[in-house]
Formats: structure tokens, sequence, C-alpha cells
């Protein structure tokens, strides 16, 4: 025993010797971050930016990968069974913090199988409608919700994604009726309601301000706390018709539970310097969105806060997975 309790006193010792040598050498080649939502949405979006900069500076592939389906679960239960070494990231958003309450019976959880690395920025969500609704604003949007009670549809790219959850707390606090339509992906989701084959679709300003400013969507209402710069003609739903609501959506990185803890912190690291750049700031600014630099002990608390705050809403609000 005493030979056997040796020997596992060496390994411990090794594993902490090794680590360090193992982060100064990491990445060795390519890494892969899983995005577990669909192509061309905010988190695809900035995943690609942020793999960019990190190749440049690593000097090693980042290749991003897509994985949409079944609310996240798909390319994200792929991340917790990947080898815990670095090389297999998670682009995740408040979609999977939703779902720590919102889907009891998912394959994973999120602060056992996952460790946080890094935020990376959020931004607000605008509601749009397609120009055939006959709404101008959002208070004549409430009224023909109220005259057609669960008449109307809005998108989301699913289960208990930041669309999904916006939309069920808006329905919650204006005291309307609006079916849910969730899709494969965010992508899917604009379609139908740019094809006019569902009414509305609370998604990321990002990447609808365009359509608006195009004509081809019409806003009803940012969901921040202020105004966007990217249309600031367009009110908070909060001044528009519904006190106090607000929703925005976030992107962050995490790797599989057991990854080393100093390349965790390289990683982090090297990320934060991507986001103080001040191109970085400038760019995402004109996008709408605001980086986020935290340590992961920091993203740690924040991810937990945020866990427990979207359980009172489910739970106040009394929103169940359809």
């Amino acid at each position: 025993m005493s030979r056997l309790w040796r020997m596992g006193i060496a390994l411990a010792l090794a594993s902490t010797v090794l680590s360090p040598v193992a982060a100064q050498e990491y990445p060795s080649r390519s890494v892969k971050i899983i995005v577990p939502f669909g192509a061309g949405g905010p988190a695809d979006n900035y995943a690609r930016i942020l793999a960019q900069h990190l190749q440049d500076t690593l000097k090693q592939p980042f290749v991003v990968e897509t994985r949409p389906g079944a609310g996240s679960f798909i390319g994200t239960s792929e991340v917790a069974k990947a080898a815990p070494d670095g090389y297999t990231l998670l682009m995740m958003s408040n979609t999977h913090t939703v779902n720590e309450t919102l889907r009891p019976n998912r394959p994973f959880d999120l602060m056992r199988d996952f460790v946080p690395v890094a935020p990376v920025n959020y931004s607000d969500l605008i509601m749009v409608v397609h120009p055939s609704v006959p709404a101008n604003n959002l208070k004549e949007f409430l009224a023909l919700l109220k005259a057609k009670k669960g008449e109307l549809n809005y998108a989301s790219s699913g289960l208990g994604t930041p669309y999904h959850m916006a939309g069920e707390l808006f329905k919650a606090m204006s005291g309307t009726d609006i079916v849910h339509v969730p899709h494969k992906a965010s992508g899917d989701a604009r379609t139908a309601v740019l094809g006019g084959h569902v009414q509305m679709m609370i998604d990321a300003i990002t990447t609808t301000a365009p359509t608006v400013q195009g004509g081809q969507l019409r806003a009803l209402g940012t969901t921040g706390k202020t105004r966007s710069n990217l249309l600031p003609d367009v009110p908070t739903i909060a001044e528009a018709g519904v006190p106090g609501y607000e929703a925005t959506i976030w992107l962050g990185l995490m790797a599989p539970a057991g990854t080393p803890q100093p390349i965790v912190a390289k990683l982090n690291a090297e990320i934060n310097k991507v986001l103080a750049r001040p191109e970085v700031k400038e760019a995402w600014a004109k996008q709408g969105a605001v980086p986020i630099i935290l340590s992961p002990a920091e993203f740690d608390k924040y991810l937990r806060g945020d866990i427990e705050k979207w359980a009172k809403v489910i739970q106040t609000a009394g929103i169940k997975a359809q």
C-alpha cells in the first residue's frame, strides 16, 4: 500500500511540474472552437473573429466549426466528451445558463462538465416584425397581440436560446399570448421572419440592424437599458410599452472539465489581450457589441450568477420547455 501511495504522490507531483511546461508549449497544433449554433449568427461570427486573432498571436490554426441543433445540445455534448487538453473549446452563450433550469434532462451539467475560460462580449437584442404586420410601433403591436390572442407567432433559434427567453420574458411582462416557433438555428428563424412565414422575432441587433435599415424588417424596440447606437431612433422595449423589460445576449468560451489550469490561464490571458485592443473595441462598438474582460474565476462567478438569475425568471414566469 505504501508503494502505491508513493507512486500516487509521485504522479501528482509530476503533473504539477509538467503542467506549466505544457502551457508554455500550448498550442502545438490546431485548436477547434465548436459553435453549437447556426452559421452566420453572433456566436459564429465572433468565434471566427476571435479565432483569427488567436491564430495570429499563438501561431497555430484556430478552426471554428458549427454544430447547431437541439437548442445547442449537439455541439455542447461534443465538447463535453472531448479530451481535456485545450484543443477543443466551446463557444457558449446565455442559452447554456438558461438550460441549466429550463432543460433538466440535458446530457451535461455546465459547471460540472466544463471549466470557464473567458467571456467574449455582450450585445442588445431587437424586436422586429415582417412589414406585413399591421403595427408600426410596439404599442400597436401589443394591441394587435391582445386582439388576436394566440394567433400570431414569433421565431427563435431553439428552446432556451436568448431569443426564446427574450420572447417568453416579453410575453410574461406584457401579458400577451404569441406562439413560439423554434428553429434549428438563428439563420433559419431569421429567414422565416424575412419571408413572412413567422410574424416576429427578437434577434441579435448585430446581425439584424442591416435588414431594418434596408426596410426588410420593421423594428419595434431594442432590449437594453438604453437605446442602441446602431439604431438610435428605435426606442427600447421598456420605454416603448413594457416598463422594466431588459434582455441581452452574451458569449463566452469554456473547455472540457479537467483541462489543465495553466492552459486555461494562458487562453484567458490571450483572449483578454484581444478584447482590450482598441481596434477590436471600436469595430465591435459599430456592431453593437461590448467586450467583457474577466479572469477564469470571475467568469465562473458570472456564470453561476446568470444561472441563478434565469432560474428565478423561469420559475416566476412559469416558462416550460415545449
